[in-house]
């Protein structure tokens, strides 16, 4: 079974709903998460916050994080679900932050590297991701989304 229908089903089975907020992962992951049929019943409130002004704008993460920690840090990740669920009430939120590459990286914090984090039960799940910097931008969103879904898991112990 795939992870967004392992999800899907845990979600309407308990009867709990979820939000994204995407940065790098520019909307996969809630499309990825409404491929499942019935995903109207739990997928309550999705967003792409790909610019620093969206995310303090949005989902109130601070200038002082942006400015100090960057939006690709853990800082970052951490505030864009706690946004997330004063935004939506939503039982389960999800913040993805990276750089999806080709560009845009450092030796502090090359491409491929990515947050994801989880807020379930007012417990933040936050996970750095790091992959090769050579996969291609599309598959790099790809692995970013799949990493994540599978981070949702473990937080729900599916």
């Amino acid at each position: 079974m795939l992870p967004e229908a392992e999800i899907g089903e845990f979600l309407t089975c308990n009867k709990l709903t979820i939000s994204t907020a995407e940065s790098c992962t520019g909307g996969l992951l809630s499309s990825k998460l409404t491929d499942i049929p019935g995903s109207s019943n739990y997928v309550n409130y999705n967003v792409v916050t790909y610019s620093n002004k969206i995310k303090n704008k949005v989902l109130n993460v601070t200038e002082y994080t942006l400015e100090n920690f960057g939006a690709v840090s853990p800082e970052c990740a951490r505030e864009m679900v706690q946004g997330l669920k004063n935004l939506t009430g939503a039982d389960i939120c999800v913040a993805t932050t990276g750089i999806a590459g080709p560009g845009g990286g450092t030796p502090q914090k090359p491409v491929g590297l990515c947050y994801a984090a989880v807020m379930y039960n007012d417990i933040i799940e936050v996970e750095r991701i790091l992959l090769n910097p050579e996969i291609p931008r599309k598959e790099m969103k790809e692995h970013f989304a799949a990493h994540t879904l599978e981070l949702i898991k473990k937080v729900l112990h599916l």
